[in-house]
C-alpha cells in the first residue's frame, strides 16, 4: 500500500476543503467481504487551473466510480490510490462503490467470531491510514469532514457508531451526523453486544462487550460507569469547553491491538479490560487510567486535532499526562504516579536510549510509515513526563489557561506544535518557546547526581550534578535514619532546585540518603553519592512514600541496565525488601525487571537457576506473608511470579490438580493458563492435557491459551507445528494477530535453547517474510514478541545487524528489530560488566 507522504498532504490540504461524507456500509454480504459506498462532497480552492489529486481506497474489489455524475475508469486505481484528474476549482462530488475485505489484523474493519458461542463482532480501527480498508477518502488529518453514516446488519444486531444510532428497522441502523472530525477517527462497532446504558448530565452513556462475556461486565459495571462519570466531571471542572459530542459510548471488542482509541463519542478498547480472572487493584487503576487516557482525547486529538503526525505527541502525551492526573484527582486510585514511575517510566527511558530515539516532537516526520513508528515510549512515557515538568515549573493555573485558549482557538480543526506552545505562551510571563527547545526537541536521558562538599568551616552544602542539557524543576529528599526504628528512614526536607542555576544549599548534619528527583516530578536518571547507594540498598524498604520507593527502585534498574550495578546486586535488593513492600505496583513492576531481563537476559545461563531460586523464595515469602487474606492484590502477584519462576513442576501441578494455591486463591481461568503454559515449558504437560484444559475454557482467551502451550511444548513437532502457523502455513494465512502473538509467545524459552537453536537463523528470514505479507500489525508481533530474546549471544547479534542491512524489512519490522538489537547488545554489555 502506498504511503502518504508530508508533502503530499500538505498540497492536497492547500487545493482541497473536503465538506461531507456519505457512507454506506452493508455487512450482510458472508463471512470475507462487506459492501461499502462513499460520497464525498468536497471544494477545489483556486479560479484558474484545473488540477490533479487523488482520493484513497484499497477494495478488494472497485466496482463503480463517477465524478460529478461522469464515470471514471475503476482500472485507474493504483494500488491504494484513484487519479482525480483536470478538477477544476468550485464543488465537486465523488460516488465509490467498493467491495472491501474484513481483517484478522486489528487493522480495517476487523471481524471475530466468538469461540464460545459462535457470535459474530465486527468493528473499525482507521488508525493512522487504514480508513482506506473501509471507505475511500482523502485520508489526512487535516482535512477534516462531517460524517453521515448508515450500516446494513444482520438481524440481532446492533450498530455502535460515532454519534447516537437508530434502527429504522430490518437491521438498517443510521448514526447521526457528526461535528468536522479526521477520516481516522471515524468508528463502527457491530454485533449482538452486550449493552449497558445510563445518561450522565443528559449524555447518553453505554458499556458495551461481546455475550459472552456479558456476566463478567455485568459485575464492574458500576465501577466503570462511576468511573467514567468522575472523569466527565473532573474534566469539566478542568476544562471550559463542554464534552464536544452527542454520546459517549465504551466498547470493549475483541483482538483489538492497542489498549484503546480514542474515536470521538464510540471508544473502543480491548477487551481484556472485562476481566475474567481475579485482577490486581493496580490493574483495575490502569483500567480507570485508560479510561481516563482516552476521555481526555475527546478534547485534544478529536476537538483539536493534529496538522500532520510529526505533532502525534500532542494527542499522546497529553492524553498520559491528564489520564494519570485526573484519575489520582477523580477516583480512589490516587497513587497513580507511582504505577507511572515504576512501569511506564522505563519504557520511555528505555526507547530514549536507543540508537532509534527521537524527539517527544519531532521535526522530520515524511510519510504515514514513519510516523507509526513513533507511537512508543517517547511520545507517551517520555512526552506524559515532561508534561508533568512543564506543570511544575510554569504551574497547574497557567497551565490549564493555556490549554483552554488552545480549545478555544482550534475548536474543531487542526494545530501543530506551534499553535500549543503559542497558547500556552498567552497565559504566562515565562519562555516557553525555550523550554519547548529544550525538552520537546532533543533526545536522550539528563543524568542527575547529588553531591555534598564541606567547606572549610565545617559545613555542608548540596549541589546536583547534571550530565544533560535540559532544564529541571525538582526536589532532592534528605533522609536520615530513624532512631526509633533502625529500618525506617524519616524524611528530613525536600530542597526546590532549578537546575543549572540553583546555588549550593546548605544542609547541615550528614544525611542517610539524598534523593534526587523525589517526587519524580521530572524525567531523569537518578544516581547516588556512595553513602546513599549503600543506604537506598539495605533500607530502600524503609522510604515512607511509595512514590520516593519507586525513584530509587528507576535509578537501581538503570545502574543495571548501564553496567554500573550487578544484576545479582538488584536481584538481593528485591528479595531484601519486596517481602516489607505492600505498593502492588512497586512489587509488581520490581518482579517484572527481575524475571524479563535480569533473570532471562542479564545473567549467564549457568546463573539463571540460582536466580529463579532466589525469585521463588521470594514469592514464596509473599505467599505466606499473604495467608491473613488482607492482601489479596499482593498474593495473586506472588501466585503469578510463583508460578512463572518454577524450576521444577511438582508444586504448581499440583495446584492444577487441585484448583486451588493452599490458602488461596482458587484457580481461574489465568492462572490455569498460567500453569499449563509454565508446564509445558518443562516437559511436564501434553496435548491432551491441553486439549483438555481447552474443553474446559473454550473461550477466546482460551484458544489463546491453548496455542500458547502447545508452541511452548519441548518437542520438536510442537515447535515445527508453532513456527509453520507464525511463518510458513499458507492454510494459516488468517491467524489472527492475538493467535499469532499467544503463539509467538510461546515459542522461545531459555529452558529449551538447545532445542531452539537452529530456529534461531531461521527466523529474520521469516519475519521479514510474513511481514511483507500481512503488515504492519503482524510485523509488530513478530518483531516483538517472535524475536528470540533468549539467545543473548553475538550470532543472534550479527545475524540481526545482517538483517537490517540487507534484508529491508518494512518500516514497522525494521524499527522493533533495530530496538530488539540495542536491547540484546546491552545485555551483552551487561554480562560481561558484571563478569569482571
Amino acid at each position: 500500500m502506498s504511503v502518504l507522504t508530508r508533502d503530499e498532504a500538505q498540497t492536497r490540504a492547500r487545493l482541497l476543503d473536503v465538506h461531507h461524507y456519505t457512507i454506506a456500509l452493508d455487512l450482510t454480504g458472508g463471512d470475507e467481504t462487506f459492501d461499502s459506498r462513499t460520497t464525498v462532497r468536497f471544494t477545489v480552492r483556486g479560479d484558474q487551473n484545473a488540477t490533479d489529486t487523488f482520493v484513497e481506497v484499497k477494495p478488494a474489489e472497485l466496482r463503480d466510480v463517477t465524478l460529478d455524475g461522469q464515470p471514471l475508469d475503476p482500472d485507474t486505481l493504483d494500488d491504494n490510490r484513484l487519479p482525480l484528474k483536470n478538477l477544476a476549482p468550485g464543488e465537486h462530488e465523488l460516488h465509490l462503490h467498493a467491495t472491501m475485505r474484513y481483517s484478522r489484523t486489528g487493522e480495517g474493519m476487523h471481524r471475530f467470531t466468538d469461540p464460545t458461542d459462535g457470535e459474530t463482532y465486527v468493528y473499525t480501527q482507521l488508525f493512522l491510514d487504514d480508513v482506506q480498508r473501509v471507505f475511500a477518502a482523502f485520508d489526512q488529518p487535516d482535512l477534516k469532514a462531517v460524517f453521515d453514516l448508515t450500516v446494513q446488519a444482520p438481524a440481532g444486531w446492533t450498530v455502535l457508531a460515532n454519534g447516537v444510532t437508530e434502527h429504522t428497522g430490518d437491521g438498517h441502523w443510521t448514526a447521526a451526523t457528526t461535528p468536522p472530525i479526521s477520516t481516522y477517527l471515524v468508528a463502527v462497532a457491530a454485533g449482538p453486544w452486550h449493552s449497558v446504558r445510563t445518561e450522565h448530565r443528559g449524555l447518553p452513556f453505554g458499556i458495551h462487550c461481546r455475550r459472552s462475556l456479558a456476566p463478567h461486565l455485568d459485575a464492574d459495571a458500576d465501577e466503570l460507569l462511576d468511573t467514567t462519570r468522575a472523569l466527565y466531571d473532573r474534566y469539566h471542572e478542568k476544562f471550559t469547553e463542554p464534552y464536544p459530542f452527542d454520546s459517549y459510548d465504551q466498547a470493549f471488542v475483541p483482538e483489538f491491538n492497542a489498549g484503546a482509541m480514542e474515536n470521538p463519542g464510540l471508544v473502543t478498547f480491548r477487551d481484556d479490560f472485562v476481566f475474567r480472572s481475579a485482577v490486581t487493584d493496580t490493574e483495575r487503576q490502569t483500567r480507570a487510567m485508560v479510561i481516563a487516557h482516552e476521555m481526555a482525547h475527546m478534547w485534544f486529538g478529536d476537538l483539536v486535532t493534529l496538522s500532520w503526525w510529526d505533532d502525534i505527541w500532542l494527542n499522546e502525551s497529553f492524553a498520559e499526562y491528564m489520564g494519570y492526573q485526573t484519575c489520582a484527582e477523580a477516583t480512589r486510585f490516587g497513587d497513580t504516579w507511582t504505577d507511572f514511575g515504576v512501569t511506564r517510566k522505563p519504557w520511555g527511558y528505555d526507547a530514549d536510549q536507543r540508537p532509534s530515539t527521537h524527539p517527544v516532537a519531532p521535526e522530520h516526520v515524511p510519510d504515514t510509515a514513519s510516523a507509526l513508528l513513533n507511537f512508543d515510549g517517547i511520545s507517551y512515557a517520555k512526552g506524559a513526563s515532561a508534561l508533568r515538568q512543564l506543570v511544575a515549573w510554569l504551574g497547574e493555573k497557567d497551565f490549564l489557561a493555556g490549554i483552554n485558549t488552545h480549545f478555544d482557538r482550534h475548536r474543531f480543526a487542526n494545530a501543530n506544535l506551534a499553535d500549543f506552545i503559542d497558547s500556552l505562551a498567552a497565559a504566562t510571563d515565562r519562555d516557553v518557546h525555550a523550554w519547548a527547545d529544550a525538552w520537546l526537541r532533543t533526545t536522550g536521558v539528563d543524568t542527575l547526581t547529588p553531591r555534598v562538599t564541606r567547606g572549610e568551616n565545617g559545613t555542608r552544602t548540596l549541589t546536583v550534578d547534571r550530565t544533560g542539557s535540559r532544564p529541571h524543576r525538582i526536589t532532592v529528599g534528605v533522609y536520615d535514619h530513624d532512631l526509633t526504628d533502625e529500618g525506617r528512614l524519616t524524611l528530613r526536607e525536600r530542597l526546590d532546585l532549578d537546575l543549572p542555576r540553583t546555588e549550593p544549599h546548605p544542609i547541615g548534619k550528614p544525611a542517610a540518603l539524598l534523593l534526587a528527583n523525589d517526587g519524580d516530578l521530572s524525567y531523569a536518571k537518578v544516581r547516588f553519592d556512595p553513602d546513599s547507594l549503600t543506604t537506598a540498598r539495605t533500607h530502600l524498604a524503609g522510604l515512607p512514600d511509595p512514590l520516593t520507593r519507586a525513584v530509587v527502585w528507576n535509578a537501581l534498574r538503570d545502574a543495571v541496565r548501564d553496567g554500573e550495578l550487578a544484576p545479582t546486586a538488584y536481584l538481593d535488593a528485591a528479595r531484601t525488601h519486596l517481602p516489607h513492600e505492600r505498593d502492588l505496583a512497586l512489587v509488581q513492576g520490581v518482579l517484572a525487571f527481575a524475571t524479563g531481563q535480569i533473570t532471562d537476559r542479564y545473567l549467564p545461563p549457568e546463573q539463571r537457576p540460582t536466580a529463579l531460586a532466589t525469585l521463588t523464595d521470594l514469592c514464596r515469602d509473599l505467599i505466606r506473608r499473604t495467608e491473613d487474606g488482607d492482601h489479596p492484590g499482593l498474593r495473586l502477584i506472588a501466585v503469578r511470579h510463583r508460578i512463572d519462576t518454577a524450576a521444577q513442576p511438582d508444586a504448581i501441578a499440583a495446584w492444577l490438580a487441585d484448583g486451588t494455591v493452599p490458602g488461596g486463591p482458587e484457580l481461574d481461568p489465568e492462572l490455569r493458563w498460567r500453569i499449563l503454559t509454565r508446564l509445558a515449558v518443562l516437559g511436564a504437560t501434553d496435548e491432551p492435557t491441553i486439549a483438555a484444559e481447552l474443553d474446559r475454557d473454550p473461550s477466546a482467551t482460551g484458544q489463546e491459551g491453548a496455542a500458547r502451550c502447545r508452541a511452548a511444548l519441548p518437542d520438536p513437532g510442537a515447535k515445527a507445528r508453532a513456527w509453520d502457523a507464525m511463518f510458513t502455513d499458507d492454510d494459516r494465512a488468517d491467524l489472527s494477530n492475538y493467535l499469532f502473538t499467544a503463539t509467538a509467545q510461546g515459542f522461545w524459552h531459555p529452558e529449551q535453547a538447545d532445542l531452539l537453536r537452529d530456529y534461531v537463523p531461521r527466523y529474520y528470514p521469516a519475519a521479514v517474510a510474513v511481514a511483507a505479507r500481512r503488515g504492519p500489525a503482524i510485523a509488530d508481533a513478530a518483531g516483538r514478541w517472535a524475536f528470540p530474546a533468549h539467545a543473548v549471544d553475538t550470532d543472534t547479534l550479527r545475524l540481526g545487524r545482517e538483517c537490517l542491512d540487507q534484508a529491508d524489512p518494512i518500516p514497522a519490522l525494521r524499527r522493533k528489530l533495530a530496538d530488539q538489537l540495542d536491547d540484546l547488545a546491552r545485555a551483552l554489555r551487561v554480562r560481561d560488566t558484571a563478569g569482571h
